[in-house]
């Protein structure tokens, strides 16, 4: 082997081991969030007999713990309806984060929609859309009740015909074609 071609071999092997160092960490910040899900965290929001089938209750509890205020979400949480064909021994909780850009909505006693005060989006009772740009239903919690507390859990979202999903970030469809074009991100939990 002449010296050359040492050099050239030896030149070739830094440049080998100067591009592992550049990619490595790009490659394992791009893949860990695959490999890890967060701990599925349950918080308890009052009593069931707070709740009504009739009228959402607003409710305030931690989804981010250790992180003080800023780790706080709302949802509005109202017993099962048999009127809409739901278990009456259930809650549902909706999220009060619009689907179209995250903006707050709130839900309005008199008219019985959710509505969302930057871009229009008006959703039903049940949190279906019925105006505006949303392009989904408003999201939900999972509901449980134990030890007399109704509790939250995780957060999911849904298709227009109200199906479980994967939770999705605002601006994002569900359902039918939607869940391959706009995959979930890996983190999330699975839909209940």
């Amino acid at each position: 082997m002449t010296r050359r071609k040492v050099f050239t071999v030896a030149a070739q092997g830094l440049g080998g081991v100067a591009g592992l160092a550049v990619v490595l960490p790009a490659v394992g910040f791009a893949l860990a969030p695959i490999f890890h899900l967060g701990q599925e965290r349950w918080e308890a929001v009052g009593p069931p007999g707070d709740f009504t089938d009739s009228a959402y209750k607003y409710v305030v509890f931690t989804m981010v713990p250790g992180i003080g205020e800023a780790g706080k979400t709302t949802a509005y949480v109202r017993k099962g309806s048999t009127q809409l064909g739901e278990d009456p021994k259930t809650f549902i909780a909706i999220s009060t984060r619009c689907a179209h850009l995250g903006c707050p909505v709130r839900f309005v006693q008199a008219a019985g929609n959710f509505i969302c005060p930057c871009h229009g989006g008006v959703y039903d009772f049940s949190g279906k859309v019925i105006g505006g740009p949303p392009p989904r239903p408003l999201d939900r919690f999972q509901t449980r009740v134990q030890g007399g507390q109704v509790e939250i859990g995780p957060r999911y979202s849904v298709t227009s015909q109200l199906d479980p999903v994967r939770a999705r970030d605002p601006g994002e469809f569900t359902g039918g074609i939607w869940n391959y074009l706009y995959p979930p991100r890996p983190d999330t939990f699975p839909p209940p």
